[in-house]
Parts: structure tokens; C-alpha cells; sequence
């Protein structure tokens, strides 16, 4: 009886640990992506700036260039945080 006891109390542990693991995946792959996605606003901000710098001394074209150049490194980060959102689940 003592030997069934020791066995279930061990697998009740496993189990809670295995349980609480897998909240800790889903809130850090959550992180992961709200990351990214922030990375994304400041980088698509940041050519959004160095466009209205550009627009203020009246090159157009350059500020066309930033403002691309800012949304293809925002467009970056975000799949950056989307493939380390999925790699945390997968490590599930």
C-alpha cells in the first residue's frame, strides 16, 4: 500500500509539472510575439520619421525610400516574433 502511494503521489507531481510547463510555453511564445510586433511599430515609426525629415527638405523620393525601408523592417520583425512564437509552441 505504501509502495502505491509513493507511485501516485510521484505521477500526481509529473503531472502538475508537465502541466504548469506547458502554461509557461504558451505565455513565453505570447511574449515572443508581442515582442516582435512591437520591434515592427518602432522600426515602421522610425522610417516614418526619417520620411518627414526628408519631406521637410523637399527630397520626396527619399522620403518614399524611408517610408518603404521602415514598413520592409517592420514587415522583418514581425516574422521574426511569429517564428519564435511558433518555435516556443513546438517546444511544447
Amino acid at each position: 500500500m505504501r509502495t502505491f502511494m509513493t507511485v501516485a503521489v510521484a505521477g500526481l507531481c509529473l503531472l502538475g509539472g508537465l502541466t504548469l510547463s506547458v502554461g509557461a510555453s504558451e505565455t513565453k511564445a505570447k511574449m515572443e510575439k508581442a515582442k516582435g510586433e512591437m520591434k515592427a511599430d518602432v522600426e515602421e515609426m522610425k522610417g516614418e520619421t526619417k520620411a518627414m525629415k526628408e519631406e521637410l527638405k523637399g527630397n520626396d523620393t527619399k522620403a518614399e525610400m524611408e517610408r518603404a525601408k521602415g514598413k520592409i523592417k517592420g514587415t522583418g520583425e514581425r516574422a521574426k516574433g511569429k517564428m519564435k512564437e511558433l518555435k516556443e509552441k513546438a517546444t511544447d
